[in-house]
């Protein structure tokens, strides 16, 4: 299936709701430390987890370790400084969608990383800064699904 990394995540409802989609979905998820919560917290409980929805996450203490672990397979940067709108690209099987923290979004060098063609942009109305963490990610992993015709793992 395909892969879900979030680079320092801020916000424990919104990486709950994301644990809960990938429990969903069939991705994987990635976390690249720091976070800006322990991964017990309560909020993240409230987003309706229960710890066998944790089986299909996996913690990187930074990105290097990250990168190592998914090497070989093509990241997309979704971001709002992205050149290709989300539905414009074929996904295919084993992608790695990387979303920035609520707060900042990808660190310039992160993004500086990866190649203009790779980083994907949902449509929004001007002049609003960006979506919703944990609803961006349901947006293009869905739509990378959906170009799969929603096969199964």
């Amino acid at each position: 299936m395909f892969h879900i990394a979030l680079h320092q995540p801020q916000i424990a409802p919104n990486t709950g709701n994301i644990i809960r989609l990938i429990a969903n979905n069939g991705c994987h998820l990635h976390l690249i430390e720091p976070l800006g919560f322990d991964l017990e917290e309560k909020k993240l409980r409230r987003a309706g987890l229960d710890y066998a929805d944790l089986q299909k996450v996996t913690r990187h203490a930074n990105y290097a370790e990250f990168l190592q672990c998914v090497a070989g397979k093509r990241i997309l940067a979704c971001t709002t400084k992205g050149n290709q709108r989300h539905d414009q690209i074929a996904y295919v099987r084993g992608d790695v969608l990387l979303f920035g923290s609520e707060t900042s979004g990808l660190p310039p060098e992160v993004l500086a990383s990866i190649p203009t063609e790779q980083r994907l942009r949902i449509p929004m109305q001007p002049n609003n800064r960006s979506l919703n963490l944990s609803n961006a990610v349901a947006i293009i992993s869905y739509e990378a699904w959906r170009q799969c015709d929603f096969a199964l793992i």
